[in-house]
């Protein structure tokens, strides 16, 4: 992606500032299908090898396609530390509500789809936080790490980690991707306590299709075994990919997806008609 494509919107944040995220937003005119709006995982940024492939291929089937960064993610400002899931969830229902233009199908990725479920429950409840957000038409997740601070970090964690983040405010977690270690913020995992779903259930306002691999060493698959009993209604879909890892960026798991979304595409057509 070059520079020329990136654009920044300025989004306040709960502590009264300003932060500037980056996008990269190709509309398609005059196309009557829903455009895709992109949500990174943890630590990942909107030039990754999912999001790339996935935009090109949007591209070729002529569909829009937006995707932004959190704060401190990629191009965006703020500091990596100082992020909470709330920050995150802010600076998402922001975009939805200030560049989507029209119907759009969530794509989130590991903590990304996190945060799509978050807002499709903030829709589903009437949360005045999803007022004036686009219609979400349906919902594709990679690998959802919902709850994951709870779940996935702080039940995980070592006494010793746990007693770094009460002493030191943070825990600097070692990476299997060559990309950290990383500092985990005791901020991150008390403010995450805000926004867990595992506690009681919601029918999605849209069909949900999820995408997990079997192999996954980061959030094991039936953590979304586990979500399909959160999620009431009968449009919730889990596919399961038996050889797949966490991050699903093989072109056989690239080419999943895409027909995963394809398929959505022609279920919601089909139900127009």
């Amino acid at each position: 992606m070059s520079s020329r494509e990136i654009q920044f919107l300025t989004v306040k944040n709960d502590a009264g500032g300003n932060v500037k995220i980056a996008y990269s937003h190709a509309p398609i005119a005059g196309s009557n299908e829903p455009g895709i709006v992109w949500f990174c995982g943890f630590k990942s940024e909107m030039t990754s090898t999912k999001v790339t492939a996935l935009r090109e291929w949007a591209v070729r089937t002529n569909r829009s396609m937006l995707s932004f960064d959190y704060s401190g993610h990629g191009k965006s400002g703020g500091e990596f530390t100082r992020g909470t899931i709330g920050e995150w969830l802010n600076e998402s229902l922001t975009m939805l509500r200030d560049v989507a233009r029209g119907p759009q199908i969530l794509v989130g990725s590991s903590m990304g789809a996190w945060l799509v479920l978050l807002i499709l429950r903030a829709i589903a409840r009437g949360d005045p936080r999803a007022a004036g957000v686009c219609p979400v038409a349906g919902a594709v997740l990679i690998a959802p790490a919902w709850d994951m601070t709870e779940e996935l970090m702080w039940k995980q964690f070592s006494v010793a980690a746990r007693e770094a983040l009460e002493s030191d405010g943070f825990f600097e977690r070692p990476s299997r991707y060559g990309d950290g270690p990383y500092k985990i913020s005791k901020a991150l995992i008390e403010e995450g306590r805000q926004h867990l779903i595992g506690n009681d259930s919601f029918k999605p306002p849209c069909p949900v299709r999820i995408i997990h691999g079997v192999n996954d060493p980061d959030v094991p698959w039936r953590h979304s075994d586990k979500l399909i009993r959160i999620l009431e209604g009968e449009n919730v879909m889990l596919n399961l990919v038996h050889d797949g890892d966490h991050r699903l960026s093989r072109d056989e798991d690239i080419d999943k997806l895409f027909a995963i979304v394809e398929d959505l595409y022609r279920s919601l057509s089909k139900n127009q008609h």
